[in-house]
């Protein structure tokens, strides 16, 4: 027993992926790829994608977000949990980077799965909820631009069901929210959004310390 959270040594966490982490080919071969590439940091940790996987099955999801697509290893965990009839609405602006989550996508035959919208992601959630799809999805994933996060959140709020979930990326910024001497936009902007759902009675929380850390907002 603890009453902290453990802290992870490389060792440590070298064993946790190897005994944890049920892997495919498709996933490892899009961490491989996306690795080599100079924005590769951005990328999700396996044991994220795993952990968000989890979270559509013991929901019973079928239809999500996933704001901020990168190289698609986001939506893959997810529409690869999701039933067969499930959606993921995938919003990025970037043609080169979303080419290589659609040959993944393809590649494991959840393409059909996944929705690409690309542009502005406000944009894209805007027209979401003026089609009247307000309240109707179960799950969403915010991890785009810092500078609209607060805005990501306020929309997937709208667009989320009661009981369904946000799940929130890079809430701890490499540790950066916790210096007080960091005051660059991003990190106010992450510092204001944790204050913000701190307070919210909208919603029951949970930060996890897993990967850059990851809030799960539910809405009540």
């Amino acid at each position: 027993m603890s009453a902290n959270t453990l802290n992870l040594t490389p060792a440590v966490y070298d064993y946790f992926q190897k005994i944890s982490i049920r892997d495919t080919e498709i996933l490892k071969n899009l961490r491989e790829q996306t690795h080599k590439m100079s924005m590769g940091h951005m990328q999700i940790s396996p044991e994220q994608g795993q952990f968000m996987g989890l979270l559509i099955e013991l929901m019973g999801a079928k239809k999500t977000l996933d704001i901020g697509v990168f190289t698609g290893y986001s939506a893959l965990s997810v529409a690869m949990a999701l039933p067969e009839d499930g959606k993921v609405i995938a919003c990025d602006i970037n043609i080169e980077w979303t080419k290589i989550a659609k040959r993944f996508w393809e590649m494991a035959g959840v393409a059909h799965k996944v929705d690409l919208r690309l542009a502005p992601a406000l944009e894209t959630l805007d027209k979401l909820i003026e089609n009247g799809e307000a309240g109707t999805f179960d799950f969403a994933f915010i991890d785009a631009d810092k500078a609209n996060y607060l805005n990501y959140y306020e929309k997937s709020f709208i667009l989320i069901k009661s009981g369904g979930l946000i799940a929130i990326d890079n809430v701890l910024w490499g540790g950066a929210v916790a210096n007080p001497d960091v005051t660059d936009k991003n990190t106010c902007m992450i510092r204001e959004l944790n204050e913000i759902l701190w307070a919210d009675k909208r919603i029951t929380i949970s930060m996890l310390p897993l990967g850059d850390g990851l809030t799960l907002a539910r809405k009540r």
